[in-house]
């Protein structure tokens, strides 16, 4: 940051990135230079014959590129590494040694072409084998890295980097004269023609981007639409900003450490009577776990794990062979060979499977939980248009809609098309916003279960087991779960009993009013620090002001910064801004007002005649039963010999908590923030919680059983395991059940 500017015109990458594409072929080129030098030393060149002649001379030629090669690169390494991430002014001599090495990378390809054709000419007719085998290596080897140095090349290129320069130019230019002359000078219309410029370039630069990366979903009206929507957002998302890809992996290294200093400040101040972090979120006396001792609660839980079972279902036989590797052959049995043409053996309608019904097949298996009839499942899928089954389910006297997440390209096109749109009510409501791509998947299945009666089907399916009288429950996950949460709320006039379970929704799915209406029916479940439910423009746009904070208070070079976060070099020193913050409540409490200066406002942080983009904010639907994860320390010990003990090998302990929709206004960094959004360990981390509870239980049973044996044999020991058990009620009270 800023990105290179070289040949007239802006690079997506900056002059502290050279450094590992600098040192990678050095090294390969030292090894070249190395095994070349050694050739000429050992072996014998008869400099009579003409192909070996030729031969020997195009070493030694070979030789001096790579030694010219070697120490250009050694000058690009040590430049690179100079300054911090914004001290750009240490490394302006950079560009005189990319033109050297552009210029040798001439001289390289030339040498390399004069060499292949001595091997076509004369490979086969010279009379030394060992020297031309190490030379047809050293061609092939280089050879290959031209390629790979061209490809890294064509990876940074940046389509409207051009226009970015003239612009900038420009700007610099129209400063100069102001502070010149003394005059501030409002935005011209060529300000604002040449800003207008670089912006359909970035969009037009987008669009492209997109349609090459889903060249396979074909080109048809519906995705030209999309790929524009979603250019047009990530070009405003980005509005001149002077950031190169690496800049953000250094900033989400930065901000992870920041974020971990946050909160141990928070618990060393007890800000608002914080006493520790589960998954980032902040507990208190007022934190309201769900007490699963209780009944009815408990048997709530129950149901929202049965339903994750219907979420995971949908998913068909990718996410069953993920995570059913060592049983994948029970799906065998299951499968019809051209049911495409055959049809399923019972009479479940089943459109756009495969030929052997994989995803029916897998549906099925995921499903053997007890009476449950699948009565329609269709696995079309297209932009705006997600897959879906219908089901039976007696044992909770449910008729079951289950709307798969985000599986294909054209999923990411939904998800990605996130801006708000107003919700199709009756009457309309200007102020109930939702997802624009999950309202169009909404929408879909809302017709498609009109036009094919598909809930009145399954509501008459059979009489004789009562269930014209069912409930309508809609489940989904990630995608799955914003449309089930968008599709309850357009349903549910016409089904005021409806009920809906969000697994990990998005988190910029619903204005506040709409979530308001929706906490009566929707309950929504969130593991740890999974990032799906913390994303929507609004907390990206938050992301974007905490990124950019973090780089600004940066005065490591960008590699070092980095390379504390990899695992091989994670024992290495932290980043100096890490270690002045460390300890001093004063610089977090610093940090935390830049943080929320930066937030608010839109302006860009190097111009501020330059407006960034403020979205509404969004968030997730309904009631959320956040799981957390507490992972025990060993001192910990001391507080309780009971329920903590029970947990072997320091396995941290999961919780439900209820969470409210703006606990998920911030993205928590961690390696676990994408793992946590998987549907197998979402499910995996609620049976846990029931099985943190029943150990507990079982434990505390035979803890009373041991006390009330104390009880009988003394008085005083009795008083003494009173006292102990009531020292500490943060720890003594196991707060999940």
């Amino acid at each position: 940051m800023p990105g290179l500017v070289v040949f007239r015109r802006r690079w997506s990458v900056g002059s502290d990135d050279l450094v590992v594409p600098g040192a990678f072929l050095l090294t390969i080129h030292f090894i070249c230079f190395v095994i070349v030098s050694v050739s000429l030393v050992i072996f014998e060149y008869n400099t009579g014959i003409l192909s070996v002649k030729l031969l020997f001379y195009h070493l030694i030629g070979y030789l001096l590129i790579l030694f010219f090669s070697i120490c250009v690169e050694v000058g690009i390494c040590v430049i690179s590494m100079r300054g911090s991430i914004l001290d750009a002014e240490a490394r302006t001599s950079i560009n005189i040694w990319i033109y050297l090495k552009s210029l040798v990378i001439l001289f390289d390809i030339a040498w390399l072409a004069v060499g292949s054709v001595w091997l076509g000419h004369y490979y086969t007719t010279a009379p030394i084998d060992d020297p031309k085998k190490v030379y047809i290596a050293i061609i092939i080897c280089n050879w290959a890295l031209v390629v790979i140095t061209l490809i890294t090349i064509w990876c940074t290129f940046d389509a409207a980097g051009r226009s970015w320069v003239k612009m900038k130019k420009y700007q610099r230019s129209m400063r100069e004269t102001e502070s010149r002359f003394n005059y501030k000078r409002s935005n011209s219309m060529n300000r604002n023609w040449r800003q207008r410029k670089v912006m359909r370039a970035y969009q037009d630069s987008w669009d492209h981007r997109c349609r090459l990366l889903f060249c396979c979903m074909g080109s048809s009206e519906r995705n030209r639409n999309s790929f524009t929507d979603i250019a047009r957002l990530l070009s405003d998302f980005f509005r001149e900003l002077d950031v190169v890809p690496s800049d953000v992996v250094a900033g989400l290294v930065l901000l992870r450490k920041f974020q971990r200093l946050e909160r141990e400040a928070i618990v060393r101040q007890r800000k608002n009577g914080t006493y520790e972090f589960l998954s980032g979120v902040p507990i208190t006396e007022r934190t309201q776990f769900l007490a699963l001792n209780d009944a009815k609660n408990y048997d709530f839980f129950q149901t929202v794990i049965h339903y994750m079972y219907f979420a995971q279902g949908a998913y068909g036989w990718p996410m069953y062979v993920i995570i059913n590797r060592s049983k994948m052959w029970h799906l065998v049995p299951e499968l019809k060979c051209f049911g495409c043409c055959c049809g399923t053996s019972d009479d479940t309608e089943v459109i756009q499977d495969n030929c052997c019904l994989c995803n029916y097949a897998a549906l099925k298996k995921t499903l053997q939980l007890g009476d449950i009839d699948i009565v329609y499942a269709t696995y079309h899928v297209d932009v705006g248009e997600t897959p879906f089954f219908v089901a039976i389910d007696y044992t909770h006297q449910a008729v079951v809609i289950s709307i798969r997440g985000t599986l294909s390209m054209k999923d990411i096109l939904t998800d990605l098309n996130a801006e708000g749109e107003v919700l199709p009510l009756q009457p309309p409501r200007d102020d109930w916003l939702g997802h624009k791509g999950m309202v169009q998947a909404a929408i879909y299945i809302r017709n498609k279960l009109q036009e094919e009666n598909l809930i009145e089907r399954a509501l008459q399916r059979n009489p004789d087991r009562q269930t014209h009288t069912f409930d309508l429950v809609l489940v989904g996950h990630s995608l799955g779960a914003g449309t089930a949460a968008i599709l309850a709320i357009l349903l549910k006039p016409e089904h005021p009993t409806l009920q809906c379970f969000s697994y990990s929704p998005p988190g910029g799915l619903l204005s506040m009013p709409a979530v308001e209406y929706s906490k009566s029916f929707i309950t929504s479940v969130v593991l740890g620090k999974d990032v799906v439910p913390r994303i929507g423009l609004n907390q990206m746009e938050a992301l974007r002001a905490d990124l950019i904070n973090a780089i600004q208070r940066s005065v490591d070079p960008k590699w070092k910064t980095i390379s504390c976060s990899v695992i091989c070099c994670g024992c290495g020193p932290e980043p100096t801004s890490v270690v002045n913050m460390s300890g001093q409540d004063t610089h977090i409490n610093q940090y935390q007002e830049e943080r929320g200066t930066a937030r608010s406002t839109s302006a860009h942080p190097t111009d501020s005649s330059i407006a960034l983009t403020l979205h509404q904010p969004l968030y997730p639907p309904g009631r959320i039963i956040h799981i957390v994860r507490h992972h025990p320390k060993p001192d910990e010990q001391k507080y309780d010999s009971g329920w903590r003990n029970v947990l072997k090998n320091r396995e941290p302990v999961y919780q439900a908590i209820w969470a409210d929709s703006t606990d998920f206004d911030e993205v928590l960094i961690s390696p676990v923030m994408l793992q946590d959004h998987m549907p197998d360990k979402v499910l995996a981390a609620l049976k846990k919680v029931v099985s943190c509870r029943d150990r507990t239980v079982k434990a505390c049973t035979t803890r009373r059983r041991n006390d009330n044996t104390t009880i009988t044999t003394t008085t005083t020991v009795t008083t003494t395991t009173t006292t102990t058990q009531n020292t500490d009620t943060r720890y003594s009270r196991p707060p999940s059940i």
